[in-house]
């Protein structure tokens, strides 16, 4: 399993969408939230992924593709 430490920022129309749950069924890959600010307008997180590398790149493109901006601060860390 690989871990990869990512920041994620959620504009307004994804706030109160179920992302975090779709990428864990779609993907098996295990959200950790290390640090959150949520508001109406904006969700900032980070997050530690982990799963198999193939799904990681998988779920962020996921991510990226419905708007969410993804920051890799480093990867297969810890």
């Amino acid at each position: 399993m690989a871990r990869r430490k990512v920041f994620l920022t959620f504009p307004q129309t994804l706030v109160k969408e179920p992302i975090l749950w779709k990428i864990g069924q779609e993907y098996q890959v295990v959200t950790n939230i290390r640090g959150a600010s949520i508001t109406e307008e904006v969700a900032l997180l980070a997050l530690m992924l982990e799963g198999e590398p193939d799904k990681l790149d998988k779920a962020i493109v996921f991510l990226q593709e419905r708007g969410v901006k993804v920051e890799t601060l480093d990867e297969d860390d810890e």
